[in-house]
């Protein structure tokens, strides 16, 4: 059996083109349910909360999020009572990109 490390993205270990966005949303996903589970919030109520229609706040559950954009996912986080903050870091050598993480208080 071949054992291969982890880059420490399931979704790079897959090579999937979208691996950053996707590692992302996952993880908005998964704050997103913990406010569902925390408020003991109905999937019905999330969706009148977020406006997000009720299958897809149950896809998002689901960890089926491809059809939901990052900033809707943010907006439903801001929708069921938590802050966003965007903080944009200093400037790197022009060699290195940047990157995109979150941070959860």
């Amino acid at each position: 059996m071949i054992v291969e490390e982890s880059v420490g993205n399931v979704y790079a270990d897959l090579n999937m083109p979208d691996a950053d966005e996707m590692v992302i949303k996952a993880q908005l996903a998964a704050k997103i349910n913990e406010v569902i589970k925390l408020r003991r919030l109905t999937q019905v109520k999330v969706a009148e909360l977020t406006g997000l229609p009720q299958p897809k706040v149950s896809a998002l559950l689901k960890g089926q999020f491809r059809g939901i954009s990052e900033a809707k996912m943010l907006e439903c986080l801001a929708r069921l009572g938590r802050d966003v903050r965007i903080v944009i870091g200093p400037a790197r050598p022009r060699s290195k990109p940047g990157h995109v993480e979150l941070e959860f208080a």
